[in-house]
């Protein structure tokens, strides 16, 4: 059942179970919600496992408040970091899908005492500088600043990616891989090497970047970014239940 979390006057969908902790959060990617494979796959696993888990959606998805084009990466992370602290008990597995890698990167950095292990799922951290604003051509980024925004074609959806200079330069501000990264709790990344809007290389990146006492990168040949095939879903099981 949907139930919602009130929080900067945005009104914030969630799905939560109770169990045992350490409780299980599942952060979303870029545009997706709390419905997907994934998340309800992990709810799944929680139940049967006896474990508590929530799974969100950030302020401008799924059924939440406020509008997409209006969000960033600050403001999700916020909304992260708000609802954790307010509906999970004790440390807590944070599992983080794509963009939600680089919202638990950040939650990492500012509540390390709140978080019991740490999974992430094609992680994209850092994806609106050295993805989007990297590639752009000059005349891209002349319209970005000139009309505020620019439309991008997707491989996941009929409809543009609309990016925002707002979520350009917020990105800016909130960006991991610069400064060091202390990841002081079991951390598994996994990467499919056929992923096309995340590269192995940025698995990597990550991996050499962040500094933690246990810490390994699990690249599955062939999956994509979905990461959602049967085989993929058993080992985020199996990894979440390791960590």
């Amino acid at each position: 059942m949907t139930r919602f979390f009130l929080h900067e006057g945005r009104r914030l969908a969630y799905s939560q179970i109770e169990g045992e902790g350490p409780g299980v959060v599942f952060l979303g990617g870029f545009r997706s919600d709390k419905e997907g494979t994934k998340a309800l796959d992990l709810e799944q696993w929680a139940r049967e496992a006896g474990r508590a888990c929530l799974r969100f959606d950030y302020s401008g998805h799924g059924e939440s408040s406020g509008e997409f084009l209006d969000g960033t990466i600050g403001d999700w992370a916020e909304d992260a970091a708000a609802i954790v602290n307010a509906l999970a008990e004790g440390p807590q597995v944070l599992v983080g899908s794509s963009m939600g890698g680089w919202i638990a990167l950040l939650l990492a950095r500012r509540m390390p005492e709140r978080i019991a292990g740490l999974v992430t799922i094609a992680a994209a951290p850092d994806f609106t500088e050295d993805g989007y604003w990297a590639e752009f051509d000059e005349d891209q980024k002349s319209t970005l600043e000139a009309e505020g925004q620019i439309a991008l074609p997707s491989d996941y959806s009929d409809e543009p990616y609309i990016i925002t200079k707002r979520l350009v330069e917020d990105g800016r501000r909130n960006l991991v891989l610069r400064d060091p990264l202390p990841l002081p709790f079991p951390v598994r990344f996994l990467q499919g090497t056929e992923d096309e809007a995340v590269s192995t290389s940025t698995a990597l990146r990550l991996l050499e970047h962040a500094d933690g006492p246990d810490m390994r990168l699990s690249l599955v040949k062939g999956a994509d970014h979905r990461f959602s095939d049967p085989s993929c879903l058993a080992l985020i099981r199996r990894t979440v239940e390791e960590v």
